[in-house]
């Protein structure tokens, strides 16, 4: 098992993983994801800046994650701890229905937090739907502070942050 960054001629195995994250997610009740977002531009364009990375599992992409420094316009009006620093943010972490349940979104978390502290980043900050108790559990779990919530086109999220 590896985490490293996603190249253009994995773009359609991404596009499926999503697919199929989102009919899982629809499954579950939380809807939060749809055709317009994440899309495949967006998507490519994550490959395209070196920010998307995967957790492979014998060569199967078993979930994928964003690392950069794009904040929503919408985070200004929070009130983070870690003001003055330079964040790294997490986005579209997603795991492969087949996958889910074994650890991998921890993986993710953990390599974006080792990446943080090698790069000089002073805070990772991310956003969850508030519907997606898989996702606020997780964050939860792994000691990152709510800080406030955004409204999204889909709702409510919960906006998190753990200082490094």
């Amino acid at each position: 098992m590896n985490i490293n960054k996603v190249f253009y001629k994995e773009i359609d195995c991404v596009m499926l993983l999503i697919e199929d994250a989102i009919i899982e997610m629809k499954r579950n009740g939380v809807y939060q994801w749809d055709e317009i977002y994440p899309d495949k531009m967006l998507m490519l364009g994550d490959i395209t800046s070196s920010s998307l990375y995967a957790v492979r599992l014998n060569e199967n992409i078993a979930g994928i994650m964003t690392l950069n420094e794009t904040q929503a316009p919408e985070y200004h009006s929070l009130s983070w701890s870690d003001s003055d620093g330079h964040p790294l943010i997490v986005h579209r972490l997603c795991i492969h229905p087949s996958f889910q349940g074994q650890g991998f979104s921890k993986l993710l978390m953990y390599f974006a937090e080792n990446y943080a502290r090698e790069n000089k980043y002073s805070s990772i900050r991310l956003d969850a739907f508030i519907n997606n108790k898989k996702a606020v559990g997780l964050y939860d779990s792994l000691s990152y502070q709510r800080k406030g919530i955004v409204k999204f086109r889909k709702g409510d999220f919960y906006c998190y942050e753990k200082l490094l």
